[in-house]
């Protein structure tokens, strides 16, 4: 058994950066759940807002590697040009994908549809570690306000309006 570079970068890609990712997601939700709970016990009151916005910045900085290692070194050998005359398509996933019927939702489910929403999730969680160190020792006080997160999603989305109508204006 021989693992090729392809393989290998496929391999930090998703069960690296991917699953640590994934599994950093589910602690994260037993920490805010925690922090939200009436009965938290007491252990938990000590440095534990300076400690949520380490591990969402380590949460979006997995998310960056993911997301940045599959647009840029796993998605250009997704997409290689099949050569005129290919007998294999092995080592040409995309086309692998499209030629047969049955395997066409794959292609458009886990990459054409993953492609574009895939770059949404860094983004968010940034912006929620940002959130988590800004307002470390103040989420105590507001534990259920909604607001802050409110006005600074107002920020990031007044951010990104312009540079939507920017990417629309060069197409």
């Amino acid at each position: 058994m021989e693992i090729t570079t392809h393989s290998l970068w496929t391999l930090v890609h998703g069960m690296g950066f991917g699953t640590l990712y994934l599994l950093a997601g589910s602690g994260a939700l037993t920490l805010i759940y925690l922090r939200s709970s009436a009965d938290r016990p007491a252990y938990a009151l000590s440095g534990d807002d300076r400690f949520l916005g380490v591990y969402f910045a380590t949460m979006a900085t997995l998310a960056w590697f993911a997301v940045l290692s599959g647009t840029y070194i796993i998605y250009p050998w997704y997409r290689a040009a099949t050569p005129v005359g290919a007998t294999s398509l092995a080592a040409f996933p995309r086309a692998l994908l499209l030629s047969h019927p049955s395997t066409r939702q794959w292609h458009l489910i886990g990459m054409e549809w993953k492609e574009h929403v895939a770059w949404i999730v860094p983004i968010a969680i940034t912006m929620a570690a940002y959130l988590a160190i800004k307002y470390a020792g103040d989420i105590r006080n507001h534990p259920k306000e909604p607001l802050i997160v409110r006005r600074e999603s107002r920020c990031v989305s007044a951010g990104y309006r312009p540079a939507r109508e920017l990417v629309r204006s060069t197409r």
